[in-house]
């Protein structure tokens, strides 16, 4: 478990504060946000360690602003580093800047897509859904009927991230907070009583996996309401400027702290803080992988509320774990689209001319996966486009000699690769 921190009081620092030496590693420090079990091991030379974590937390404290929850009291020290995260979000997450500048329209419906799918399955596997991400993508795509709990999850996840999106303008009030609960956890819980309800009683631990001790107890429920309806006004008003992803952090830190659902708490708090994201103007929200990032460290995740718990509930730490995660995200996407970007161009050499981009994409299905066997219903998902128009790419591929049909029963027809696709290719192209 956490290593507990020295008591600051009595332990004599001033000499530190005054030492300009000492300056830059006390920020360094603060930047990083570290913890007191990184801390001992950067002490300066010939400064015990107990004092320079008398200082760094004089330092934070000095300057930290308090936020009170009903009996819940939190501070937060916004650092420079945090600032720069900040002002990097703002430039490129929303405000005036046109989302073709990062995303091209033409593709925007299609990323938007994935990206979905990615959050429904990374949130859903933090929680312990067991699905693989090709599993569980498939069954998005198809739209088929969940087979087990884990895949189940993800449906819900998916379908609460697209119900947030279309109610990012509603406020936050319990009544919103429980029917995201609700969506979350259908068909997933031992009582189905228990979806969109707050939890009746307080036997409720959060456990830590591996050892078996109590990480968090969290508040009686007698708190829950009283602290939910704070969390609103919280939420909704702005008389006091606080930045909204700071803002939405918190929402996510609370939720989590508070844990006013017997399950779900951790994909009701994740979901508020995607939806207050969007409802901000942060519309690149909706592209990016966040819970894939947080599933990567989820050590760390686990750390920074721990942190936050036995420093006199410093924020700080789950502030700044979290701006990182958004930092990695927004990378990732980058790398993604500049990948995509690659195979796009290099579909270039498949261009033929009268066909679409959707239909190149299904060309390079064929020539890497010959045995590849698709209906009209995967690959409308897949593009997000209408039936009619994915039918009538398809159907413009089996007139070019480059796909077959495969008749499934009466009903259904699926498409599979021609016999004579790779000649039938050639002649195109050469033509």
């Amino acid at each position: 478990m956490i290593e507990e921190c020295p008591k600051i009081s009595g332990i004599p620092f001033t000499e530190i504060l005054l030492n300009r030496d000492f300056a830059s590693e006390i920020s360094k420090m603060n930047d990083e946000y570290y913890y007191w079990d990184k801390v001992k091991y950067h002490s300066p030379e010939g400064i015990k360690p107990e004092v320079f974590w008398a200082a760094i937390k004089y330092s934070r404290t000095f300057n930290s602003k308090t936020y009170n929850f009903h009996s819940c009291i939190f501070s937060i020290f916004e650092t420079t580093k945090m600032q720069e995260y900040l002002h990097n979000f703002d430039m490129n997450f929303g405000g005036t800047i046109a989302s073709s500048d990062i995303i091209s329209n033409k593709n925007r419906q299609y990323y938007l897509l994935s990206s979905i799918m990615e959050e429904a399955i990374a949130s859903s596997q933090m929680e312990g859904a067991s699905t693989t991400r090709k599993v569980a993508k498939e069954m998005l795509r198809k739209q088929a009927k969940p087979k087990d709990k884990s895949q189940q999850m993800i449906l819900n996840n998916y379908n609460t991230i697209r119900y947030l999106s279309e109610h990012k303008e509603d406020s936050l009030t319990p009544e919103l907070l429980l029917d995201i609960h609700r969506q979350i956890t259908e068909k997933t819980l031992d009582d189905p009583n228990d979806e969109g309800r707050f939890r009746t009683d307080d036997n409720i631990f959060v456990v830590n996996g591996i050892t078996g001790e109590v990480a968090h107890d969290p508040p009686s429920r007698k708190q829950i309401m009283d602290t939910v309806i704070q969390l609103c006004i919280f939420a909704n008003e702005d008389k006091t400027f606080v930045h909204p992803i700071i803002k939405a952090i918190i929402i996510h830190f609370m939720i989590s702290y508070l844990h006013p659902f017997v399950d779900g708490n951790g994909r009701t708090a994740r979901s508020l803080f995607y939806w207050y994201m969007l409802k901000k103007g942060y519309w690149l929200t909706e592209y990016l992988s966040i819970s894939r990032i947080i599933y990567k460290s989820k050590g760390q995740y686990e750390k920074a509320f721990l942190y936050t718990e036995h420093d006199d509930f410093d924020l700080g730490y789950f502030i700044n774990y979290n701006l990182k995660v958004l930092n990695d995200a927004f990378n990732e996407l980058h790398a993604y689209l500049d990948r995509k970007a690659q195979e796009n161009a290099s579909l270039l050499e498949y261009r033929i001319p009268g066909i679409n981009e959707r239909q190149m994409q299904i060309i390079k299905i064929c020539i890497k996966t010959p045995n590849s066997t698709f209906t009209s219903k995967d690959l409308e998902t897949r593009f997000n486009v209408s039936v009619k128009t994915i039918r009538s790419d398809l159907e413009g591929l089996v007139e070019l000699g480059l796909l077959s049909t495969v008749p499934l029963n009466k009903r259904l027809t699926a498409y599979t690769r021609a016999e004579n696709f790779e000649e039938r290719l050639r002649d195109i192209k050469g033509n």
